[in-house]
């Protein structure tokens, strides 16, 4: 029987460029040992369920001019795009500082 040669699946990695800068810095000892392991996956996994509810959607119920969703919904429709995307697209524009509305 053969003995068998073990080969090292990492020799061949490719790591791109972040990658590459965490193991330098792994190498160089710049990282440091956490003291309660498992309190830290605690915090990051309530942390980690928090941002995504904060990053759900949300029904809501808000009134407007008849005439302006008829205009929406048009813009919608030529844009091939549901108008209730297009109007949560406008409200996340509006809340990033993207787009600004004049009152």
């Amino acid at each position: 029987m053969k003995k068998q040669q073990f080969t090292n699946p990492f020799d061949q990695q490719f790591l791109d460029p972040e990658e590459r800068l965490i193991e330098e810095a792994l190498e160089r000892g710049e990282f440091e040992s956490v003291g309660n392991l498992e309190d830290t996956k605690n915090m990051l996994a309530e942390a980690a369920k928090r941002y995504k509810k904060l990053n759900a959607s949300k029904p809501i119920t808000i009134r407007i001019n008849q005439l302006d969703l008829i205009k929406v919904k048009a813009k919608a429709i030529a844009g091939n795009v549901p108008y209730q995307t297009l109007l949560g697209s406008l409200i996340h524009q509006y809340a990033e500082g993207k787009q600004s509305l004049q009152l």
